[in-house]
C-alpha cells in the first residue's frame, strides 16, 4: 500500500493507494494517527484509490480515531467519490465517527465550518541519557511559565520524568518531547521508536509494596494513553488544574 501526505492550510490529506487487507490494516492505522498526532486541523483521506475486499476492514479509520480521540482529538474524515462505497462505509457503523465525504472540497468545507481550537505547543528532541530528564523538566519549567500555567509544573513534570525515564529504560531511542497548552490543562507527549504499547502493570511478587512509574501517572493526571506510530508510539497524558502539586 501506498499513502500520500499533502498538508495544506493547517490540513493533512492522505490519499491511500492499494489494499486494505490484514497485511495493511496495521501500517494505514498508524500512518492515520501519526498524521493527526502531528496536530493539523484535520485529517482527510481520500479512499478513491482503496481496494477493500473486506467490509470489516474499513474499521481501520474507527481504530485511528479511538486513538487519538482524547488527545490530540483531531478529527479524521473520509473522502469517497462513489455512492455505493459510501453506502458501505456508513452501514458499517464507520460514519459514526468518521464522517465520509463524496469531495475533497466538501470535506474542506466541513472542517472550515469546525472553530478552530487555539492550542500552544513546543517539541524538543532529547538526548538519551539522564541529562534528557533534567533538560525536560527545564524546557517545561520555562515552557508553562510563559503560558502562565506556572500551577502544572510540578505535576508535569514528574509525569515527563516517569515517560522519559521509561524510553531509557525499555527503548534504544532518543526521546521526544511535545508539551501542549490547550484551555486549562497541558498535555505531555512522550515519542519513542519501540512499538511495545506503555502499560501499567502490577508485580505479581511484591503486590503494592512497590508503585511503577505509571501509577504515578494514572493518579497524578485526568487521562493518559499510549498510540502507535510508524516509528514507535506515543505515551501522552493531560494533566489540568485539579491535579497541581
Amino acid at each position: 500500500m501506498r499513502v500520500d501526505v499533502e498538508r495544506h492550510h493547517q490540513v493533512s490529506t492522505l490519499t491511500a493507494d492499494g489494499v486494505l487487507d490484514s497485511s495493511t490494516y496495521r501500517s494505514l492505522r498508524d500512518t492515520v494517527i501519526k498524521a493527526a498526532l502531528d496536530e493539523p486541523r484535520a485529517v482527510i483521506v481520500d479512499v478513491n484509490r482503496l481496494s477493500v475486499p473486506s467490509d470489516s476492514a474499513w474499521s481501520v479509520f474507527t481504530s485511528a480515531r479511538w486513538h487519538v480521540s482524547i488527545w490530540p482529538d483531531v478529527p479524521i474524515l473520509l473522502v469517497s467519490g462513489d455512492v455505493k462505497r459510501r453506502r458501505t462505509i456508513a452501514s458499517c457503523g464507520i460514519t459514526r465517527y468518521v464522517p465520509v465525504h463524496p469531495t475533497r472540497e466538501s470535506a474542506l468545507q466541513a472542517v472550515a465550518n469546525t472553530p478552530l481550537a487555539l492550542r500552544r505547543r513546543a517539541r524538543i528532541d532529547l538526548p538519551a541519557t539522564r541529562f534528557g530528564v533534567r533538560l525536560a523538566r527545564a524546557v517545561i519549567a520555562d515552557w508553562l511559565t510563559r503560558w502562565d500555567q506556572q500551577h502544572l509544573i510540578p505535576a508535569a513534570g514528574t509525569v515527563a520524568t516517569v515517560f522519559i525515564e521509561n524510553v531509557l529504560a525499555h527503548t534504544c531511542s532518543a526521546p521526544v518531547l511535545v508539551v501542549e497548552n490547550y484551555q486549562d490543562e497541558i498535555t505531555i507527549a512522550v515519542e519513542d521508536c519501540n512499538p511495545r504499547p506503555a502499560t501499567l502493570r502490577e508485580d505479581a511478587d511484591r503486590g503494592a509494596d512497590i508503585l511503577s512509574g505509571l501509577a504515578i501517572v494514572s493518579a497524578l493526571c485526568r487521562s493518559w494513553g499510549s498510540a502507535p506510530t510508524l516509528s514507535g508510539k506515543t505515551v501522552w497524558a493531560l494533566v489540568g488544574p485539579e491535579n497541581r502539586l
